[in-house]
């Protein structure tokens, strides 16, 4: 399909979602939670694509939040479609099995802050707002909102966040746990690429096995989150990479990971 809310650019193991509608401060329109779904499928399935940058167009916003003025359109069943249709996009993204790298430059709301909360790392310029002000508008979050803020924070203080609708800046967010870092808007770009390419360095199984065991392992008990990173753990003794990181470290060499 073309893209005309999302840009989508492969450079080599790197791939890039662009929300592309900055007139718009992003906002989330069904087309392009579309649009955003079909990038990350194809992502997931192109094995040479290892790690992910997300990021929105126009230097102002991540994503703003819903288009409202379709949401306002909506009824009980086109409502539910509507979360449903986030709830599968954020699941994919968070279940892609790469790091996703969330690059937030100003605002990341509603439905923008719940696409960030998915991806593995959130990466935010000092001069950047979240929060989920859905209350405000009548509603709460519907694309995992509530249950991603709360898995992240403080139970108390993900209840506040969402019953106030408080919008937090990028420090807040830091000392809270909802971002990695907090980076000048002038050293963005280098920090991102740095970054990079040290996830690029890293063996892609083990990557890909570390985030299922953590995805994995919190829904369920610590005992059976146990025996997930055990048999993930297995797994991992089987790679060739798992071979070469033994080695080199024995050897006081850098180690050569093949994805293999």
């Amino acid at each position: 399909m073309g893209f005309k809310c999302v840009r989508f650019e492969i450079e080599g193991p790197v791939a890039k979602v662009i929300i592309n509608r900055p007139d718009k401060l992003n906002a989330l329109s069904i087309n392009t939670v579309i649009e955003l779904h079909e990038a990350f499928s194809r992502i997931k399935k192109d094995n040479d694509i290892r790690v992910v940058i997300f990021s929105g167009e126009g230097g102002k916003a991540f994503a703003a939040g819903a288009d409202i003025g379709e949401l306002l359109l909506q009824d009980m069943v086109g409502g539910k479609d509507f979360s449903t249709r986030g709830h599968e996009l954020c699941n994919l993204i968070e279940n892609l099995g790469k790091p996703v790298l969330a690059v937030i430059d100003g605002f990341a709301l509603g439905g923008g802050c719940e696409l960030a909360m998915a991806a593995t790392i959130r990466i935010v310029t000092e001069n950047s707002k979240l929060g989920q002000p859905e209350i405000n508008l009548g509603t709460i979050p519907g694309y995992g909102g509530t249950q991603r803020l709360a898995r992240l924070l403080p139970r108390g203080i993900a209840m506040e966040l969402l019953l106030t609708g408080r919008i937090i800046d990028a420090e807040e967010a830091l000392r809270l746990g909802l971002v990695n870092m907090v980076i000048k808007k002038d050293n963005l770009q280098k920090e991102v690429d740095d970054f990079v390419k040290l996830l690029l360095n890293k063996p892609p199984f083990a990557l890909k096995a570390c985030m299922e065991a953590v995805n994995h392992g919190v829904e369920v008990s610590f005992e059976n989150g146990c025996k997930i990173e055990t048999n993930l753990f297995a797994m991992t003794c089987g790679t060739e990479d798992m071979k070469e990181g033994m080695r080199a470290f024995l050897e006081k060499r850098k180690p050569v990971f093949k994805g293999k």
